[in-house]
Order: structure tokens, then sequence, then C-alpha cells
């Protein structure tokens, strides 16, 4: 089901900026028994993407209006929430009184393989580069082609994602996750001031860990860093925790601070 500005409906304006320019940010977050899943940390990561590129963020009630909405027909499944400029004539210009775009539906979990978790994942590094934009950093904004054609470098089934380094070809994530080394008993992930999604798991992992006495990191991160981990972790708000298990001919094993961050993760209330 699709909730355009709130109304049931498949279609958004062939004039909206989302679809003409990209412009607009989004969030991918669970529902389970009905209630979003760390939705303090989701609204308040909308708000402050909206504000860093200068669209007015929808008001609160209205997502919360949405996805009750949506939770009713399915209390358990992922929810994709896109606010765009909205409509506007031709030209990058960004109209002085647009309207923002508000978009809210909801789709089945992922139905990925179970010992994904259990006993890690194999990944593929992928081999676009992802270039340096500190302006848009951190950002989950709608241009994702360097995604979408990272992610057409390999059709694998057994593999679950791939890895992006950027131009100075330093780790910055997977093309859905951010990335996580354990290296002598720290966290390690790669500092996102010049590219890449800062998303909300990341962040709360990062918190879970320094309370629970773990050192973290934040810091570049070359491939040779990552190949010298003893532990790497994929995380997100819908996949949770995935262990690497394979880099190619590199194996690591489901160390025990990778499965410390799942289970900190299911326990983790919305904060």
């Amino acid at each position: 089901m699709n909730l355009v500005n709130g109304a049931a409906s498949d279609a958004a304006s062939v004039t909206d900026r989302g679809l003409a320019y990209g412009d607009g940010i989004f969030r991918t977050l669970l529902i389970r028994a009905g209630k979003p899943v760390w939705w303090r940390r989701h609204a308040a990561k909308l708000a402050a993407d909206c504000a860093a590129i200068g669209i007015a963020c929808p008001r609160l009630d209205q997502f919360e209006r949405d996805i009750e909405t949506l939770a009713r027909e399915t209390p358990d499944c992922v929810i994709k929430i896109i606010v765009t400029r909205g409509s506007g004539p031709r030209g990058y210009a960004p109209p002085a009184d647009a309207s923002p775009t508000r978009i809210v539906s909801s789709g089945p979990l992922p139905a990925h393989p179970r010992d994904w978790h259990e006993r890690g994942v194999h990944v593929h590094l992928c081999r676009l580069r992802l270039a340096r934009q500190p302006v848009l950093a951190g950002i989950k904004h709608l241009n994702r082609l360097e995604q979408v054609l990272a992610r057409a470098e390999w059709n694998d089934p057994a593999i679950a994602e791939g890895l992006l380094c950027d131009t100075g070809d330093l780790v910055v994530g997977g093309t859905m996750t951010n990335v996580v080394l354990v290296r002598q008993g720290a966290l390690v992930t790669p500092d996102l001031t010049s590219c890449g999604v800062a998303g909300v798991t990341r962040g709360l992992v990062l918190e879970l860990a320094r309370e629970h006495g773990v050192a973290t990191h934040v810091q570049a991160i070359s491939i040779d860093d990552l190949l010298g981990a003893d532990e790497v972790c994929l995380i997100n708000s819908v996949i949770g925790v995935w262990p690497v298990a394979k880099l190619d001919r590199k194996t690591w094993p489901v160390g025990p601070i990778t499965a410390q961050i799942r289970k900190w993760l299911q326990s983790a209330d919305d904060r």
C-alpha cells in the first residue's frame, strides 16, 4: 500500500522534483507488531536530512498517521518514507514556494536466508567508486544511481552485498548497509564526512558500544585495514546485523563482538 500526502495512491506528479532531479530524501524502517522500530531516531534523521538540503520537513504527526494506517493493514512489514521538494517548473533552481511531497509505502519483510545472520554472508568488492561530495555526505538522499550501478555488478544469489570505496580507495560501506570492523576488541567504522550514508543503526551501534564499555573509532579505513580486521559486519535498520564471512579469498569467523552487537540491537529500545 502506498500513501501520497496521506491519500492512497500509486502516482506522483511528473513535475515532482524527486522524479526529475532526485531532489529529496528517504528512510527505510521496520514495523513490528504495528509499531515502527526506532522511530524517534528515524524521525530525527528525516528532519535533519531535509534541513541539510533545504526541504521543509512535513510534521511528525503526518508521518505517524501514515505509518499507523499502513501498520493496521500489515502489522509486520518494511516502511519506506520519501520526502521530495515537491513539484516545480523546469530548471534546477528550487522553487521558493515549493510544497514537499510525502510518500509512505509498505512492503513485505525481506526473505533473506536465515543463516546469513548466523553463519555470515559473502560480499563483493565493487569496481564502482563513490564520488566525494561533503555537502551531501551522511544524507540518505534520492540520488542512488551509484548504488544502482554498483548493485548491477553481480547477480550471484550467494553474494549478499557489495562493498563500496570512494575515489581515494577508502572503504565507505555497502550498497545498502554501513560497515563495522572489529579490531583488537574495538569497533571501527568509516568516516563519512566525504560521502556515504550515516545510517540510524550505525549511530545506535556506536552508542550502545560505548554504553557497554567497548571502544569506538570513526576513521578512514583502507582495503588493507578491512582485510586485517578480526571481524567485519554489515548493519542497517531492516537486516539488523550480517556478519561478513567471505570477501573474495579472505574469510572471517562470526566473532563474539558481532554476535554481541546483534544482541544489543535486538533489545534496544527507542531512545
